[in-house]
């Protein structure tokens, strides 16, 4: 089928439809109106969802924000409460307008570096100050599990934990059985932050990146009670064949056997922490679906897919978008959540892009247009948050001499987009509330 430059008009439109729909869902979702909605600050108390904190009764208030939503969190809380909000910023970038009062650090991600140790040490020994006057105020968002890190084993060198993020990454595991041994070998992860400041009143705030039901796997819990345990560590390890490809100071400890326990559900020690989720995937599907309702398009939602792998979960949504569209011609199905792929080296592009991509074979010559992207402006190693693509894909990548096919085969899926024009270039958007993808057919 060839395309005329009048019918790629319509496509254009629908593209720029569905980048529309995405960019409000990022604004109605922003960290900023979450505060607005969740915190309040005056006459020297301050609201975090129900409870009540009056500041003139502590001692000592202490922020600690980390994170990709860290910056945005740390200003949007000194924006109400001033000059009392002080403490540290751990995200993953430097900062020119830095809030007075926070020290910064500029963690690594998805790998720690030096300064995520660095990070690591000056919370702990912050935390390990406080008394039972104290109030912490935890503001975490995703990526904090790299950004802040401290080794259960002085023996685990940073090259160490680079290799061990790698074998984890790498393994074929699922991303939960991958927390679950992360937790264990972090001095900071799995609840032992919340143990470090045992005596102080604690209070997280959660920009989440995680599905509702798994929020103590939000930046792998550090404040939160850890279901998991030691022996889930050692049954993935050996399921997975993890072993051979740890470092030693790492493989020693699961062949010894050494791992010690990351605090539970029902400890004493969270009897004073309370954790409140403020923003999650939930609400930018929320501020989707109304952005969507606002262009006229009828609306459905469907998160069954979520951790699918990616063909299974196209395959998935394009039958139900076509299956529905029989009665509702102009539909917007949106999914949140995100999809697996298993990324060869490389590459350029991310899972986004490789889902966009592949939904672009599926739906050549049919009036459906597919976005992906995440809400946090970066998807894999690309300067993308996803691309959106639509039943002309193929055709227009095809006249510049582009093979899809092959990109997809070789995980390159962000050059084509780029040459095509059909890259989402959000920029990193300071939040982090997992994937969209966004289905529209008219």
């Amino acid at each position: 089928m060839s395309f005329e430059p009048e019918d790629d008009r319509g496509f254009r439109a629908m593209r720029e439809m569905a980048e529309s729909i995405f960019r409000n869902a990022l604004k109605d979702s922003s960290i900023a109106e979450a505060f607005d909605r969740h915190l309040d600050f005056g006459r020297g108390v301050l609201r975090v969802g129900e409870d009540l904190y009056s500041l003139d009764s502590y001692r000592r208030v202490l922020v600690i924000s980390m994170g990709k939503g860290a910056h945005a969190m740390a200003h949007a809380l000194a924006a109400k409460m001033g000059t009392r909000a002080e403490g540290i910023v751990a995200g993953s970038t430097e900062q020119s307008a830095q809030v007075p009062g926070f020290r910064y650090f500029a963690g690594g991600h998805p790998a720690p570096n030096a300064e995520s140790l660095r990070a690591a040490t000056a919370i702990t020994h912050s935390l390990q100050a406080l008394t039972a006057d104290s109030l912490v105020l935890y503001l975490i968002s995703g990526g904090a599990s790299s950004m802040v890190e401290q080794p259960i084993d002085p023996e685990i060198t940073l090259d160490d934990l680079i290799a061990t993020h790698r074998a984890l990454v790498f393994s074929g595991a699922p991303i939960a059985e991958i927390n679950a041994i992360r937790k264990h070998l972090s001095a900071v992860k799995g609840g032992r932050l919340a143990r470090m400041a045992a005596a102080a009143q604690q209070v997280s705030v959660l920009v989440s990146d995680v599905p509702d039901s798994a929020l103590h796997a939000l930046a792998s819990g550090p404040t939160m009670p850890d279901p998991t345990s030691v022996d889930d560590c050692y049954r993935v390890a050996r399921q997975y064949g993890m072993l051979a490809n740890f470092p030693s100071s790492v493989r020693e400890l699961f062949e010894k056997r050494a791992l010690e326990e990351t605090p539970k559900p029902g400890d004493p020690l969270f009897h004073r922490s309370r954790w409140w989720p403020v923003l999650s995937n939930t609400t930018a599907l929320k501020a989707a679906a109304k952005a969507a309702a606002d262009c006229g398009f009828a609306v459905d939602i469907d998160n069954s897919c979520d951790d699918w792998d990616y063909a299974r979960a196209a395959g998935h949504l394009l039958e139900r978008l076509r299956d529905r569209r029989r009665n509702e011609p102009r539909l917007c199905l949106l999914s949140g959540g995100e999809v697996t792929v298993e990324v060869k080296p490389g590459g350029g592009g991310g899972r986004n892009q490789h889902f966009a991509l592949y939904c672009a074979q599926k739906i050549a010559g049919e009036n459906i247009t597919v976005l992906s992207a995440g809400t946090d402006g970066v998807d894999g190693n690309s300067l993308a948050a996803g691309a959106v693509v639509d039943g002309s894909t193929l055709e227009r990548a095809g006249a510049l001499g582009l093979d899809p096919a092959q990109a997809l085969a070789g995980f390159d899926s962000h050059p084509l987009f780029r040459a095509i024009g059909d890259a989402l270039i959000t920029g990193p958007t300071g939040n982090n509330l997992r994937d969209l993808r966004i289905l529209l057919s008219w």
